[in-house]
């Protein structure tokens, strides 16, 4: 790994050519001395053949090589941000430490420039024998601070944390929570120009990931480069303005958050109807605005005759959707869901279809009650003999939006309003 000089602004934050890591699995702890031992011994005996070829081959059937990463490279400039997906076990984590520095690459290089902040195993430098404040001047040091900046802004981390008067108590004594909010809280109080992040943001309790969220943010619009794992699909695309997927220690997709997570959640739909023996994985297939049966699915879409249509609070919308189903769905049912700018759904119907094969249309009109901004629908055609045994057949987003121009924030605060009664009495003086 190389760091460069972070005062030249024309270099890149960050640049990944061709990472490769491969990991040797021994079959036992001893392995881990004879395999050598037999490798020389079978250089030594090079000009007894046959000899020579027994002792590597016995070598090799001792020892297992893990490709964990092949061939990864990417690019990313000051102030972007890219987004990593994957199942488990596609190298994520892998990728994520080696630009870190905490694990070296196989082959390939990363070229580093500016200081990096790596939320990745939270709490894991923490010496339990020191005190909190105590481990947060040395992890300060580490990632570079100076006496005089920790000093600056030790009560800043300290409140962030959150963690009372245990600060002054040592890292034995905490619960895992605790550790890990204290060491976010260290990281983010760094000023990186590079922030690494890996799972790292389901720390703590609602109230904690609200504020962890919300720094994270604000360390971002300060030109900050992100580099994002995480299994949060809205988080990925709320911070992130590329993403990548990995499968197997290699890159298959690389693009717009929304085009790579709807490859990515068409990628795991399909595996789990595979394992579920279900017969109707073959047919699974990129659609019109996102994935499914191309005989289970929305196949024409409106909303107020458009796509994407411009209202004031409190419009009225309509929703006209053609819905082709099978004849072999035994309850078939369109879910209908309101997504905000991040994904995140506001709120939705299910709305039963007649079985059969064929077209239905389906129209669905409501008021577009909700704050300033952008909402996206969603479809997922599914078919649902109960809510607790639910089988989605399609997926698809992004293709209906609308958009609510005027500020609403004197009428109600939040996204949308909530119906409430509400008095305001007087209070009568109490006579002494």
């Amino acid at each position: 790994m190389t760091r460069p000089d972070a005062s030249d602004a024309a270099l890149p934050a960050l640049r990944v050519r061709d990472v490769g890591k491969t990991y040797r699995l021994w079959a036992t702890p001893a392995s881990r001395l004879y395999v050598p031992l037999l490798h020389r011994a079978a250089g030594w005996l090079r000009p007894v053949a046959p000899l020579s070829r027994w002792l590597r081959r016995h070598a090799e059937a001792r020892v297992h090589y893990h490709r964990a990463l092949s061939g990864v490279g990417f690019e990313l400039g000051r102030g972007e941000a890219l987004g990593i997906v994957g199942h488990n076990g596609s190298g994520k984590s892998t990728l994520l430490q080696i630009v870190a520095g905490v694990l070296e690459p196989s082959e390939g290089s990363v070229e580093v420039n500016g200081r990096v902040a790596a939320l990745l195993e939270l709490g894991s430098g923490f010496n339990p024998e020191l005190t909190g404040r105590e481990n947060v001047r040395v992890n300060a040091a580490i990632l570079g601070l100076t006496p005089a900046q920790v000093r600056e802004r030790m009560d800043d981390i300290v409140a962030f944390a959150d963690i009372g008067e245990y600060i002054d108590e040592p890292v034995k004594t905490y619960s895992s929570g605790m550790a890990l909010r204290l060491a976010f809280a260290v990281q983010v109080h760094t000023d990186p120009d590079i922030l690494i992040v890996d799972e790292a943001l389901a720390v703590g309790d609602a109230a904690f990931q609200a504020k962890a969220m919300a720094r994270i943010d604000e360390i971002l619009g300060r030109g900050t480069t992100l580099l994002f794992v995480g299994h949060d699909l809205n988080a990925v695309k709320a911070f992130c303005h590329r993403a990548m997927l990995l499968e197997k220690g290699r890159i298959v997709l690389e693009g717009l958050p929304d085009e790579v997570i709807t490859e990515y959640l068409h990628r795991t739909h399909k595996r789990a109807l595979q394992a579920q023996q279900d017969r109707r994985a073959g047919s699974l297939t990129r659609i019109d605005g996102g994935y499914g049966l191309d005989d289970a699915c929305v196949v024409q879409a409106a909303l107020n005759g458009v796509r994407h249509v411009g209202v004031q609070h409190g419009a009225r919308l309509e929703a006209v959707l053609d819905v082709r189903r099978r004849a072999d769905i035994a309850h078939p049912c369109l879910i209908f869901d309101v997504l905000d700018g991040r994904g995140l759904q506001l709120t939705g119907r299910r709305v039963a279809l007649p079985p059969g094969e064929g077209t239905v249309r389906v129209c669905i009109a409501f008021d577009a009650a909700f704050q300033q901004g952008v909402y996206r629908i969603r479809t997922r055609v599914v078919d649902a003999p109960a809510i607790e045994r639910t089988t989605v057949l399609s997926r698809q987003e992004g293709w209906l939006s609308f958009e609510v121009v005027d500020d609403s924030r004197e009428r109600f605060t939040g996204l949308f309003p909530v119906p409430m009664d509400i008095r305001v009495d007087p209070v009568q003086a109490r006579v002494a």
